[in-house]
């Protein structure tokens, strides 16, 4: 049982023109390769991802930013809840907007999002956490990532804001 509580309910819910506010982040760290050959040495990235608990296909951490914090401490707030990792918040990579099937209310009915995305290199995996009842940790590589993720804004998110993110930061 983890020592850690995820917060629940809307009442510190951020709102902007129709659209409920949403912190998430993309984890990451690197392995190094298994090839033998030492001279093209190279470390491979892996990204986190948890699974859904609505569904088939796979996620990146992400929820509600609320009134009493930055959208960066919503981001590793969330990171810590849903997939039990700490780490460094290095740098935002981009808004995505999606609709949500399932937080549809008041001042958004059409459930309408908007999603400040992160990087996250992980430095830490929790062994106890909030949702650790709901959701299991899968390290992939972007292709299989690519391949598993449930929904197109974060395949978007994952493909044209972290990946080109990575290659501008190596």
């Amino acid at each position: 049982m983890s020592d850690l509580v995820a917060r629940t309910g809307r009442l510190q819910q951020r709102y902007e023109a129709g659209f409920r506010l949403v912190a998430g982040c993309i984890p990451f760290r690197y392995r190094n390769s298994n090839e033998e050959d030492d001279v093209n040495f190279e470390k491979v990235v892996e990204v986190l991802m948890i699974n859904s608990t609505s569904g088939p296909g796979l996620l990146f951490p992400k929820g509600g930013w609320e009134n009493d914090e930055t959208v960066e401490e919503a981001a590793v707030r969330e990171a810590i809840e849903e997939a039990g990792v700490r780490g460094d918040l290095l740098d935002f990579i981009g808004f995505y907007h999606f609709k949500s099937k399932t937080h549809q209310d008041e001042f958004s009915p059409e459930g309408l999002c908007k999603a400040a995305m992160f990087a996250l290199l992980v430095k830490e995996e929790l062994s106890s956490w909030p949702e650790q009842s709901t959701r299991m940790r899968h390290w992939l590589t972007i292709p299989e990532a690519l391949q598993s993720c449930r929904h197109e804004w974060m395949k978007d998110a994952l493909e044209n804001g972290f990946c080109e993110w990575l290659a501008q930061n190596k």
